[in-house]
């Protein structure tokens, strides 16, 4: 039986990241966002209150979170600036759930734990300049080469490229084979022949890192390998549930902070003798708000269950990615609607909401594509086959502010 009643632990979660984001993030990110800033001090104290393992078991270093507890923690990260949960999806949801799941115990020692603890800093390569939703066609190589691999190529719009000291990186050691020869390997920050940039001019998302990483005869030795050749697809792909799941819990989020900001302004603003929120179609608004949030919420949660449960949750992580990337492009632009000009400005949140809102309907599978998945479920055309996927006990998150 499915029961969302937040436990101890969830509830423990909620409020020290709550507690945190209002310390830490909330009084600053108005001007960081206004002037591009990435404060990788953030992250780093992120990585001393553990979050940065928050659902990686405590024997590599984690808090033993269950997948709730890691929901409602990327939920509160975007409900302040969506920078920050971007931080959760890349490093723990694409790098470091996919080292655990696929790793070998060696690989989880050498470069699991420390991300776990906070000590190093991750990301994950997949998308390149010609590539992006067809990751079967990518035009990075990998040349075997006796005890190493040479890696060339590039890859795009990767969050934290600039300063991050481990990728998990995706190349084709046989590109007539697609998607059957893209394989997985970690490089690290300092190998000759890696270098990165950063992306200038984002709509959104100021606060965070984004950028750009090229491989010139990157040599990788084979023990940086994670899993076989021609297994990287499938790896990508596992990767990805956790990374959408993440996505869409933030996007929750997000959607929260509107009606937060919307609520807010409806008790102070007045025309026509009494608050707006006594208007009845600014009532319309602000319900359709929380309609959409609680939905999104709860397929998160069940999605979320699942996980917890080590049941395939493909087709239920989409549908919650979907739903609740959508639902907070359209609460923000309702929440610009309900401030009227006000909410044009930067002097309220919900401009930099909408502008941030955005990025989630792109990454971590379009929209577009998404409606695909959930129609080829529906007609039979797809269904879930069996991956490495086991029961994830909740082992106690006990680290406060």
């Amino acid at each position: 039986m499915i029961d969302f009643t937040l436990t101890d632990e969830n509830r423990l979660v909620k409020e020290t990241a709550r507690a945190f984001v209002e310390a830490e993030i909330l009084p600053y990110i108005r001007d960081w966002e206004a002037n591009g800033e990435v404060h990788r001090e953030v992250f780093t104290r992120m990585g001393e209150m553990g979050f940065l393992g928050a659902p990686i078991p405590e024997q590599y270093g984690g808090l033993g979170m269950d997948y709730i507890s890691f929901a409602i923690l990327c939920e509160e990260l975007e409900r302040a600036d969506t920078a920050f949960r971007v931080v959760q999806s890349v490093h723990v949801g694409l790098n470091s759930l996919t080292l655990l799941q696929w790793g070998t115990e060696e690989q989880r020692q050498r470069w699991l734990v420390p991300q776990a603890k906070g000590e190093k800093l991750a990301t994950f390569g997949l998308t390149e300049p010609g590539v992006g939703t067809d990751a079967g066609s990518l035009a990075t190589t990998a040349r075997r080469d006796g005890d190493s691999y040479v890696l060339n190529g590039g890859k795009l719009w990767i969050s934290l490229a600039d300063i991050a000291d481990q990728f998990l990186v995706f190349a084709s050691v046989d590109r007539s084979k697609r998607h059957k020869g893209v394989t997985a390997f970690v490089v690290e920050r300092g190998m000759p022949g890696l270098t990165t940039g950063t992306l200038h001019g984002k709509l959104g998302i100021r606060a965070g890192n984004t950028g750009l990483i090229n491989f010139d005869n990157v040599r990788v030795p084979i023990e940086n390998r994670i899993g076989e050749e021609g297994e990287g697809f499938l790896i990508a792909m596992s990767a990805i549930d956790q990374g959408r799941y993440t996505v869409a819990a933030g996007a929750v989020g997000l959607a929260q902070a509107c009606i937060d900001a919307s609520v807010k302004y409806a008790h102070e603003r007045e025309t026509f003798g009494q608050e707006i929120g006594q208007h009845q179609l600014v009532k319309q608004m602000i319900a359709n708000m929380v309609k959409g949030t609680e939905i999104g919420r709860m397929l998160v949660w069940r999605a979320g269950w699942l996980k917890n449960q080590g049941i395939r949750n493909t087709r239920e992580t989409s549908l919650a990615k979907w739903h609740a990337t959508d639902h907070s492009v359209q609460a923000a632009l309702d929440a610009i609607q309900i401030h009227g000009a006000n909410g044009y400005s930067n002097e309220f949140p919900v401009e930099r909401y909408l502008r941030n809102s955005k990025a989630a309907v792109i990454y971590e599978g379009t929209s577009q594509l998404h409606t695909l998945i959930q129609a080829d479920y529906a007609m039979g055309y797809r269904e879930d086959r069996p991956l490495r996927c086991e029961p994830w006990p909740a082992q106690g998150f006990t680290r406060g502010g």
